[in-house]
C-alpha cells in the first residue's frame, strides 16, 4: 500500500508541479529482471552495482556479448555515471578512449568520434534523437559509445561513431530510490525511480528530475526538468509490450566561454585570467528546449528461435537559443567585439523500426539471422535572425566584457539567415547474419539499402530562396570476421561505411549548389582484441583507419560551385579496460593515440594539409571505485589530454591539461547512502573543448558536490 501511494504520489506532483526528481542507482540486485523470462528483452539492462557490462543489443541490433562484437564499443553503466556524477555527454566520452566534444556554442551536445564533429549522431534505444540540445540520464540505464561507420545499424550518419542511450523500463519488483544532491557552486539535484507492479502481468515505473544549477561562470545557471512514466505489459508468455512518455523541459544560460589571445612567438591560446567572466549579455543569452517524446515497444515470440520487435517512436521539439557573444579580442586597445544571434527550430520526428531475428542452425551451423526495415519523417522549420547593436554598443572594454544590452539591440532577419521548412523522408531495409561454423570463429556480414529524400522551401529571397529538393541512395555494408582462441579471448578485424548527405547533420544547408552533390562518404578499417582476464572485467584494443571522402571544396574557377575532392583521414590506437577487478574494486580507464588531418583540399582547409580540431594526439582516463569496508567506499581517477586546435585553421591550440578527481561513499543504513565528489582536485587551470577561435569554454575549479541516496 505504501508503495504504491509512493508511486501515485510521485505521478501526481510531476503532474501537477514539474518539479520534483527522480534518480535511480538501485543495489545490483533482480530489480531489472524482465516480467518473463520467456521474453527476451527489448533493451539489455546493465548489472546494477557494477562497471561490468555484458552485452549490448545496439551494436548488432541481436543483444550480442561485447566480446563478439567487431568495432570498438564503450559502455558506461548507471552505476558509473552515479559513481561519478556524470551530468552530460559530454562528462561521459572524457572517459570514452579517442572520444572528445565541442562545446556546442553553449546550447547542444556536440561529440567528437574518431575525428569527426556531429551533433545529430545521438539515439536512444536505437532510435535516432537528433535534436540539438543537452540530454540529461536521469532515465537512463546505461550509455553506449559505438566508434567507426555504423550506418548499416543507425542509418545515415554516424561517420565517426555515435552515441546510444539505453533507458529504463518497468521491473517485476516494487521499489522506489531517491537522491537529492548539491555542489560548491549553489545548485541542487533532486532524482528518483519508483517502480510499481500492477498485478500480475504489467508494472508502471516513473524516472523523474528537478535541477537547479549553477556555475563558476558568472550570470551561467540552468534550470530543467523531466518526468518519463513507462508501463511494461506482459500480453501472454510471448509478447511484451512497452509504453513510454517523457516530457523534458531545459532553461540554460548559452555560454560561449572566452576569447583568445595572440601570441607573436608562438599559436594563439585562450586568454587566462577570465575563467569566471561572461563576455556578452547573459539575460538575452538563453537556450531552451521543450521536449515531447512517445514511444511504443512490442516484442513477440514467433516460435522457437524466431523474435519479431517493433519500436514506434514520436517525438515533438521546441529549441529556441539565442546569444551574445565574443566574436574577437582587439588586444591593442584592450576591447572585445561582440556578435549575436538567435535561431529556432520546431521539429517532428516519427520512426518506426520492425526486426525479424531468428536464431537457427541451417546444415549445422549456429546462425543468428536479422531481417528488418525503418521508415521515418522528420518535419522542422527553422529560422535564424541576426542581432544588430546600436551604434558603438557591440565593443565592450576587456576590463568589463559583461554588459546589459536591453534596449541597445535588435534581431531581426537578415539577407542570409536561415528561413525554411524541411521535410526529410527516410525508407531503409536491412539484412544481417552472424554466422558461427565454430566455437573458435564467428562472421558477421550485412547489408543496408537507405533512401533518404530532402524538401526543403526556404523563403528567402531569390537568389538564396527557392524549393529545392534531392534523394539519395546508398548502401552501407559491413563485415567482421572474430576469432576466437578461448571463451576469454577473442580477435576481430572488420570494415564498414556509413553516408551523410550533403544537407550535414541537421540538413537545413540544401541550396542551389549543394542539392546537385553526393553524400560524403566514411570508410573504416579496424582490427582489435578483447580479452576477459576476469569474470566482470573486459580489456579492449583497437586499431583503426576512417577515410572520409566527398568532402566539398570550392571550385577553382570561381563559379560559386563546389567539387567533391576534399579528403581526411583519422587513425589511432584505443585500449580500454572496464569493469570488476575484485569484488571490491571497480575500475574504468581508457587510452587513445590518435591522428586526424585533412589529407587533400576541402572548402574549409583549401591548403590541404590541416589538423582536424578538437582531436588531441594523446587521450587518458581512469576512474577507480574501491569498497574498503561494505560501509566505507573511495574513489580516485584522472583525466590527461594533449594539445588541440580549436579549429580548423589551427591558428588557436587548447594547451594539454591533467585533472584528478576522487570521491568517498559511505553507506549510513541499509537503505541510505551519502557520497562526496571532488571534481579538479588540484584546481588545474584548463580549457577541455571550443566552439571556436575565440569561442572557448574554460574548464571548472574544484568542485565538490554531495549526494544522498535512499531507497524505500
Amino acid at each position: 500500500m505504501f508503495r504504491a501511494s509512493a508511486a501515485a504520489l510521485l505521478a501526481s506532483s510531476f503532474l501537477a508541479m514539474p518539479a520534483f526528481a527522480a534518480d535511480v542507482s538501485a543495489d545490483a540486485s533482480s530489480k531489472e529482471v524482465e516480467l518473463a523470462e520467456l521474453a527476451e528483452p527489448i533493451i539489455v539492462v546493465g548489472q546494477r552495482g557494477s562497471y561490468d557490462a555484458k552485452e549490448s543489443c545496439a551494436a548488432t541490433k541481436t543483444c550480442t556479448p561485447l566480446k563478439d562484437v567487431p568495432q570498438s564499443v564503450s559502455v558506461i553503466t548507471s552505476k558509473q555515471i552515479d559513481d561519478q556524477t556524470l551530468r552530460s555527454i559530454s562528462d561521459v566520452v572524457l572517459y570514452v578512449p579517442g572520444a572528445s566534444f565541442n562545446s556546442g556554442e553553449g546550447n547542444r551536445d556536440t561529440i567528437v568520434l574518431r575525428g569527426n564533429s556531429s551533433t545529430a549522431d545521438f539515439f536512444t534505444d536505437g532510435v535516432r534523437d537528433d535534436v540539438q540540445y543537452f540530454r540529461d540520464f536521469y532515465n537512463v540505464d546505461r550509455i553506449e559509445v559505438l566508434k567507426g561507420p555504423n550506418a548499416m545499424i543507425f542509418g545515415r550518419g554516424g561517420g565517426g561513431g555515435v552515441v546510444n542511450r539505453v533507458t529504463k523500463r518497468g521491473a517485476p519488483a516494487a521499489f522506489e530510490n531517491f537522491a537529492a544532491s548539491g555542489d560548491s557552486e549553489g545548485g541542487f539535484r533532486l532524482t528518483g525511480d519508483v517502480n510499481e507492479p500492477l498485478g500480475g502481468t504489467a508494472s508502471l515505473r516513473v524516472n523523474g528530475l528537478y535541477e537547479d544549477g549553477d556555475s563558476f561562470r558568472h550570470h551561467v545557471d540552468l534550470k530543467r526538468y523531466g518526468i518519463n512514466p513507462t508501463v511494461g505489459i506482459q500480453a501472454g508468455e510471448a509478447t511484451r509490450i512497452d509504453l513510454s512518455y517523457e516530457y523534458f523541459h531545459d532553461r540554460r544560460t548559452a555560454d560561449r566561454g572566452v576569447p583568445s589571445v595572440t601570441d607573436p612567438a608562438a599559436i594563439d591560446e585562450p586568454l587566462k585570467g577570465f575563467d569566471s567572466i561572461f563576455f556578452g549579455d547573459p539575460d538575452q543569452s538563453l537556450a531552451k528546449v521543450d521536449a515531447h517524446i512517445g514511444v511504443l515497444a512490442v516484442e513477440h515470440q514467433l516460435g522457437e528461435g524466431l523474435t519479431l520487435r517493433n519500436r514506434l517512436s514520436y517525438g515533438h521539439f521546441d529549441k529556441f537559443y539565442q546569444n551574445i557573444f565574443a566574436a574577437n579580442l582587439i588586444e591593442a586597445n584592450d576591447t572585445v567585439t561582440l556578435n549575436a544571434y538567435n535561431n529556432g527550430t520546431t521539429r517532428k520526428n516519427l520512426f518506426n523500426q520492425t526486426d525479424l531475428i531468428w536464431e537457427n542452425q541451417l546444415g549445422g551451423i549456429d546462425q543468428t539471422l536479422l531481417f528488418g526495415f525503418e521508415v521515418g519523417q522528420q518535419k522542422s522549420r527553422n529560422l535564424r535572425e541576426t542581432g544588430f547593436f546600436d551604434a558603438g554598443t557591440n565593443i565592450v572594454p576587456l576590463s568589463d566584457p559583461t554588459v546589459d544590452l536591453d534596449g541597445r539591440i535588435t534581431f531581426a532577419r537578415a539577407g542570409t539567415d536561415a528561413d525554411n521548412r524541411t521535410k526529410a523522408t527516410i525508407a531503409a531495409v536491412y539484412v544481417q547474419d552472424q554466422i558461427r561454423p565454430a566455437d573458435w570463429i564467428e562472421i558477421i556480414a550485412g547489408l543496408r539499402f537507405d533512401s533518404f529524400k530532402l524538401s526543403v522551401d526556404d523563403f528567402r529571397p531569390a537568389p538564396l530562396g527557392g524549393e529545392f529538393g534531392r534523394r539519395d541512395k546508398f548502401w552501407s555494408p559491413r563485415l567482421g570476421l572474430i576469432l576466437k582462441p578461448s571463451d576469454k579471448l577473442s580477435f576481430y578485424g572488420s570494415f564498414s561505411r556509413s553516408y551523410l548527405p550533403q544537407s550535414g547533420d541537421q540538413f537545413g544547408g540544401l541550396d542551389i549548389n549543394t542539392e546537385a552533390l553526393k553524400p560524403e562518404r566514411f570508410d573504416n578499417y579496424e582490427i582489435g582484441a578483447k580479452w576477459q582476464p576476469i569474470d566482470g572485467l573486459l580489456a579492449t584494443a583497437a586499431i583503426y583507419q576512417l577515410d572520409r571522402t566527398n568532402t566539398r571544396v570550392a571550385d577553382p574557377s570561381g563559379n560559386g560551385t563546389f567539387l567533391l575532392s576534399g579528403k581526411q583521414r583519422s587513425k589511432g590506437i584505443e585500449l580500454g579496460l572496464t569493469g570488476n577487478v575484485t569484488s571490491h574494486w571497480q575500475m574504468s580507464a581508457g587510452l587513445a593515440w590518435q591522428k586526424a588531418e585533412v589529407t587533400e583540399a576541402t572548402t574549409a582547409c583549401p591548403s590541404g594539409d590541416c589538423e582536424v580540431p578538437l582531436v588531441p594526439r594523446r587521450t587518458a582516463s581512469l576512474w577507480n571505485r574501491y569498497d574498503v569496508t561494505q560501509s566505507l567506499g573511495v574513489g580516485l581517477g584522472i583525466i590527461a589530454r594533449s594539445k588541440s586546435f580549436t579549429t580548423i585553421n589551427n591558428q588557436v591550440k587548447l594547451p594539454g591539461y591533467a585533472r584528478v578527481d576522487g570521491a568517498i561513499f559511505y553507506k549510513i543504513t541499509r537503505q541510505v547512502e551519502a557520497q562526496v565528489n571532488v571534481e579538479n582536485i588540484f584546481g588545474a587551470d584548463y580549457f577541455p573543448t571550443a566552439n571556436g577561435d575565440n569561442n572557448i569554454a574554460p574548464g571548472a575549479p574544484t568542485t565538490v558536490r554531495g549526494t544522498i541516496r535512499f531507497g524505500l
